[in-house]
C-alpha cells in the first residue's frame, strides 16, 4: 500500500525492475527522436537537391574554388563517389549487420537516411559551376512543359514513396514500432500503382526531374550525369537485393514488368 508518511523511504527509491523500465521507455524515445531527426535532415537534403537542379535556389557556395573545367569536374565527380559510395556501401546486407550490433536495429535505416541527406547536402553545397549552356528553349509553351515535367518527375518520385511505404523507406515506421514496443515485421512485396507498369519508378521521377530542363547548362549537364549514372549503378545493385530478398517473386515481376518503362505489348 501507498503511504503518505513523509518518512517512508519507499517514495523515494525506484526498484531496479521500475528503473530498468524508465531507460527502455528512455531508450526508445531517444531512437524515435533520432529518427524524426534523421527524416528531416534527409528530406531538407533531398529538396534543396531538387530544387538546385532546377536552379530555384543557390548552390555550389561552398568555400572550395576551381579554376577550369577540370578542376571543376574533378571535385564534382568526387562529390558524386561519395554519395555513391555512402549510398552503396550503406545499402549492403553485410554493413547493416555491423551497424546494427553499434546501434539499435530500429535505428538503422535512420542512419542511412541521415547520412544520405548529409552526402547529398555536401554535393549541393561544393558542386562546382562550370561556364556554358548547352541549349535554352526560347518558346514560352515548350518551357512551360518542360518545367511542368521537371515538377511532374519529383512528384512522381514521391508519390512512389508512399506506394511503397514512405515512412518505412525514410525509417519512421521501424522507429515507431520500436517506441510502442512492437516487433518490426518487414513490409510484403508490392506491384500496386505505378509498380504495375516499372520496377523503379523512384528513379524513374529522379531522372525526368533532372533533365527536363528549359534551361541546361553545362553545371546542370554535369549534375544531371553524375547523378544518373549513380542511378543507373544503384538500380543494378537494388535488383540483386531484391532478387536475394523475394526469390522467385521478384524473377516473375522482373519477367513481367520493365526496368523503368512498360514492356511493349504488356
Amino acid at each position: 500500500m501507498m503511504s503518505s508518511g513523509p518518512a517512508d523511504s519507499s517514495a523515494t527509491t525506484v526498484p531496479a525492475a521500475s528503473a530498468s523500465s524508465s531507460a527502455g521507455v528512455l531508450s526508445r524515445t531517444g531512437v524515435l527522436v533520432y529518427a524524426v531527426l534523421a527524416y528531416a535532415v534527409g528530406m531538407a537534403g533531398l529538396v534543396w537537391t531538387i530544387l538546385a537542379v532546377g536552379n530555384l535556389v543557390p548552390f555550389g557556395f561552398g568555400p572550395i574554388e576551381t579554376s577550369g573545367v577540370a578542376g571543376a569536374m574533378a571535385v564534382n565527380l568526387t562529390l558524386g563517389a561519395i554519395f555513391t559510395l555512402q549510398h552503396t556501401i550503406m545499402a549492403r546486407s553485410s554493413f547493416k549487420d555491423w551497424l546494427t550490433r553499434v546501434i539499435p536495429g530500429a535505428s538503422e535505416r535512420s542512419t542511412f537516411v541521415l547520412m544520405s541527406g548529409l552526402a547529398v547536402a555536401l554535393a549541393t553545397w561544393l558542386w562546382q559551376p562550370i561556364a556554358g549552356e548547352v541549349w535554352s528553349v526560347g518558346a514560352p509553351a515548350a518551357r512551360t512543359a518542360l518545367w511542368a515535367l521537371y515538377a511532374l518527375g519529383w512528384g512522381y518520385l514521391v508519390a512512389s514513396t508512399f506506394v511503397t511505404n514512405h515512412f518505412e523507406l525514410f525509417g519512421l515506421r521501424q522507429a515507431w514500432l520500436h517506441f510502442r514496443g512492437v516487433e518490426y515485421t518487414p513490409l510484403p512485396f508490392t506491384r500496386r500503382w505505378m509498380y504495375r507498369y516499372s520496377r523503379h519508378p523512384m528513379m524513374v521521377g529522379v531522372l525526368v526531374g533532372l533533365w527536363a530542363a528549359p534551361d541546361m547548362s553545362v553545371t546542370r549537364l554535369s549534375m544531371a550525369g553524375l547523378f544518373t549514372l549513380y542511378v543507373l549503378f544503384g538500380v543494378f545493385m537494388e535488383e540483386r537485393d531484391l532478387a536475394a530478398r523475394f526469390g522467385d517473386t521478384y524473377a516473375a515481376y522482373r519477367r513481367e514488368i520493365g526496368f523503368f518503362f512498360p514492356r511493349l505489348g504488356s
